[in-house]
């Protein structure tokens, strides 16, 4: 309290930026744009005689840190369109030397200097797409949804050059009609903004529309542009053939380093995937055979001490389209319960205020999770078939109405089908109810060998709980039959400066999802957040935000205590593009039929983007932890966690990007050591042009003593257009033999877009 006190102190009687009595920005501004009679050329000049009619956009405000202040740079946007594309140019007045651009890939655009169009082509304020572009033209297109934020992994077609001058920098872009969805109407009405980061002493951000802060509807506050008229939505037919080859080797067994290598043929195969616009407003796509290559392999996390199964962000291409829909607030459409595929369709929908989307997927290798109250247990099947439905309907700015089915049959035996409803309503501006109730009905496949039940005592791994729901059924999949629910509300207000939302969770001790992520039940929860945020743009802050965190969970089948939790926090955003936030935890919690009183640990998260050459970060915890697993029975412990990372820019074409992970244990009363782990994992990247990259992945772990080292070249003529090659090996440092590779592949894959 005494360090707030100083910091608030310190804080608040630091000097605030004069008024600027003669500046004046627009809120929601309107614009009516007109049809070029020129041609536009996309390489970074404005001379065509295609920009010559563009609407002009102007009196940028800062939103960030200022609060709708006049910026300290000047930025000038222009917009026009012709029977195919949408086009925007950007000037953005600065000094050259100043400015932050590299050479890099695509979607990497974030520490640089760029601008963004903002579009919610059917003005609802539940999606809306994002393009990015740098100065030197690389794109970031990214698909914003109400509740699952940005979509990193959205990619369209489209083109976008920029060039640096001796006043700053400008843009050119050319976004087609056909990789857009909107009204099938002779003339549109679209909200729209434009954006211009500025990344120096503080991530600064300039746009169109001013901003009230008291509003937390974020599209609701874009312009509206009229103008655009007698234009068609994505229709036509696209398919994506790809061809991958592969040949893999390895040892005959990899615990021993004597035993001979055996390297597998070389093989190959074909996929192809194909999207058809069935109306302006419906497209659907169907996929055969899909590698669903990811490039880059998922970073490994150290999971020495948890008793739940570990998320995995969603990265294949397929499930793009779309995706805004399938994300609720219960984590019901997990679409990496889709393993392995070899046939599946999509069909998405939006049709004015309701939009639908429909997934089925043969899979012929499914993922399995069973939730339990301290643990979840995961086993691996064959092949299902997986039916997903989501119908949303928006009410108005940030409330709709939707309804969610998911089901998953197994080909022997065995479904688990989940149906349910959600919505939110925000009324009085500041205020905002959500809710979702989601039942499920699952019979199992008849297969108890998947899952070994062997608890070793010593260590405490294996399955806790052989029983659950009062013991009436067993938590080997032993061909039972039951049905559960879950049940989610949340009542949120949030203003200029408070933030305070209120969150109730129930998951019945019989409650799964089999496509989604539900790795904990047989609790009821709540928490409560508060957090006021001080606002000043002074040489030292941009903001400070004290907070506080309560919550509790129960027990379900007998409402008795199971966790309660006290968090005050402390965040703050410093000079420098520097995030703090500091957080310490004061717990108790039955474990394992056991009370544990003294749960007390600090955690501190900080990022850095204060130099174009190096962006470090970090996560430090310390304190008293629950010791899960490698002992019995729980002990408490003392843990220390460490993550740093870092992205280092020594030139503008390379890329260097350390991880270090590290997690380490003891008896808090004994002293004695239970365990440690760390991971070590670099990723070197060069973009010899915008298109060419090469890059190198190694990663080391000492929990098992392994290397991994993944070269890779990438040529990628867009998002879908791209060839790679390259390959993995993997290594043991064994203890009576050294280091020897027990197992390699390499790899190649040619996929090309054909649009018609």
């Amino acid at each position: 309290m005494v360090l707030l006190a100083l910091v608030l102190s310190s804080f608040l009687l630091s000097p605030v930026a004069a008024a600027q009595d003669d500046y004046k920005p627009a809120y929601n501004p309107q614009m009516h744009i007109t049809k070029t009679n020129g041609s536009i050329h996309i390489d970074g000049e404005l001379d065509d005689a295609g920009w010559k009619q563009a609407a002009k956009a102007n009196n940028f405000a800062e939103h960030r840190p200022g609060d709708q202040t006049e910026p300290p740079v000047n930025t000038e946007a222009f917009i026009t369109y012709n029977d195919d594309n949408l086009y925007v140019a950007f000037i953005c007045y600065d000094d050259p030397s100043t400015i932050r651009a590299r050479r890099c890939d695509r979607d990497a655009v974030g520490a640089d200097d760029n601008i963004c169009l903002l579009i919610d082509t059917y003005g609802e304020a539940s999606w809306a797409y994002e393009f990015n572009v740098t100065p030197y033209g690389i794109q970031g297109d990214y698909l914003w949804s109400l509740d699952g934020g940005e979509d990193e992994n959205f990619d369209v077609i489209w083109e976008s050059a920029g060039k640096i001058t001796d006043s700053g920098y400008q843009l050119e872009m050319a976004i087609p009609f056909s990789s857009l969805r909107f009204p099938d109407q002779p003339k549109q009405t679209w909200k729209v903004d434009f954006w211009r980061n500025h990344p120096r002493d503080s991530r600064r951000q300039y746009s169109w529309a001013a901003y009230d802060r008291d509003e937390p509807c974020w599209p609701c506050q874009w312009g509206t542009i009229t103008g655009i008229e007698n234009v068609k939505p994505g229709r036509g037919i696209e398919i994506l053939p790809s061809v991958i080859g592969f040949q893999s080797g390895a040892l005959d067994d990899d615990t021993d380093p004597h035993s001979s290598w055996k390297n597998e043929d070389i093989d190959g195969e074909a996929s192809i995937g194909a999207k058809y616009s069935l109306s302006s407003n419906m497209t659907a796509e169907v996929t055969y055979n899909p590698d669903f290559s990811q490039v880059e392999s998922d970073a490994a996390q150290i999971d020495v001490n948890k008793t739940f199964a570990l998320y995995y962000p969603e990265r294949r291409p397929f499930f793009q389209e779309g995706s805004d829909l399938f994300n609720t607030y219960l984590t019901a459409v997990y679409t990496r319960s889709i393993n392995n595929p070899l046939l599946a369709a999509k069909l998405v929908g939006r049709m004015n205020r309701t939009s639908i989307a429909f997934l089925s997927a043969y899979d012929e290798d499914s993922p399995i999770i069973i939730p339990l109250r301290e643990e979840s247990v995961q086993a691996l099947y064959s092949e299902s078939i997986s039916n997903i439905f989501r119908l949303r309907h928006t009410l108005g700015a940030e409330s709709h109405f939707g309804l969610l089915l998911t089901d998953r049959r197994f080909t022997d035996e065995g479904h688990g089908t989940t149906y349910g409803i959600d919505g939110a309503l925000r009324f009085k501006k500041n205020y905002k109810f959500e809710f979702q109730y989601t039942r499920s009905d699952v019979a199992e496949i008849n297969e108890p060998e998947l899952i070994d039940t062997t608890l070793d005592i010593e260590t405490g791994d294996g399955v806790w709980q052989d029983y659950f729901d009062h013991g009436k059924y067993s938590t080997a999949l032993d061909g039972e039959s039951f049905g559960g629910h879950n049940m989610y509300a949340s009542f949120e207000i949030e203003t200029r400066n408070f933030t305070f939302d209120l969150d109730y969770n129930e998951e019945s001790p019989t409650f799964r999802a089999d496509n989604g992520f539900i790795f904990m039940n047989s609790t009821r929860s709540t928490e409560a957040v508060f957090e006021y945020r001080f606002y000043h743009d002074s040489k030292i802050f941009d903001w400070i935000s004290p907070g506080l965190v309560y919550g509790r969970v129960w027990k379900y089948d007998d409402g008795t205590f199971k966790d309660e939790w006290v968090v005050p926090t402390l965040a703050a955003m410093l000079k420098g593009q520097t995030q703090i936030n500091i957080a310490w935890l004061i717990s108790r919690e039955d474990f394992r039929g056991k009370r544990f009183n003294s749960i007390r640990h600090i955690n501190l998260n900080f990022s850095s983007n204060f130099s174009r050459y190096i962006s470090p970060g970090g996560f430090i915890s310390y304190g008293n932890h629950i010791m899960r697993r490698n002992v019995y029975p729980p002990v408490m412990g003392r843990e220390t966690e460490i993550e740093l990372w870092a992205i280092a820019r020594p030139t503008e074409r390379l890329k260097i990007s350390p991880t270090f992970v590290y997690s380490k244990a003891v008896d808090r009363d004994t002293k004695e050591y239970i365990y440690d782990d760390y991971i070590i994992r670099s990723k070197f990247e060069y973009q010899l042009s915008r298109e060419l990259k090469i890059r190198l992945v190694t990663q080391y772990r000492d929990y098992s003593n392994s290397w991994e080292f993944d070269p890779l070249i990438t040529y990628k003529m867009n998002a879908f257009t791209i060839f790679y090659m390259g390959s993995t090996h993997d290594f043991i440092d064994y203890d009576d033999y050294g280091l020897k590779q027990y197992e390699q592949q390499f790899f190649f894959k040619l996929q090309y877009l054909v649009q018609i």
